[in-house]
């Protein structure tokens, strides 16, 4: 018969970078910057784990690790509202875009499928920052950090991307 052993207990925050009060702090600073209690459990761990990859980098650890927790807690509270109104302003795109196809309109269909086709005839390069920042509505610096690319590049694709939509719903007396 196997007998099941438990493993030794560790010293509390002998693994953990962040003690009961620094914990305590993060909690109330992202619950106070507006994240929802169901959430919070994440967000502590995301700066356990950023302060976990500081070390890992072989930084040292900040003077003082609870104002450190706080300031990284209150630029994920700022993370969280951005996503959230990102995420609704999509919501809002599909829905307009859901009463566009609901109103049967012909002409807002035939536009939509010219755009659809001139979206195919691109580059790869420029559907990609195309569809970013028109319907994924990221900022230009936004695509830039994402893409890794300057944001002149993508100020540039932009522009010739657009240029060539514009031109083929001329060319296809859509607009």
């Amino acid at each position: 018969m196997a007998v099941l052993r438990r493993k030794p207990r560790r010293a509390p925050g002998a693994d953990d970078p962040l003690d009961a009060a620094q914990e305590r702090r993060v909690r109330a600073v992202l619950a106070l910057g507006g994240v929802p209690q169901a959430d919070l459990p994440d967000g502590v761990q995301q700066v356990r784990l950023r302060l976990l990859e500081r070390a890992a980098k072989g930084d040292e650890a900040p003077r003082d690790v609870s104002a450190w927790a706080a300031v990284v807690a209150s630029n994920l509270a700022m993370d969280w509202h951005r996503a959230k109104r990102r995420q609704e302003r999509i919501g809002e795109r599909l829905a307009s875009l859901r009463q566009m196809e609901q109103s049967s309109d012909e002409e807002s269909s035939v536009l939509a499928l010219a755009v659809a086709q001139g979206l195919d005839e691109l580059p790869d390069a420029q559907r990609q920052v195309v569809v970013l920042r028109f319907y994924a509505d990221l900022p230009v610096r936004g695509i830039a950090d994402e893409l890794g690319i300057p944001e002149g590049t993508v100020k540039s694709r932009l522009h010739t991307a657009v240029r060539a939509l514009r031109a083929r719903l001329h060319e296809d007396e859509v607009v």
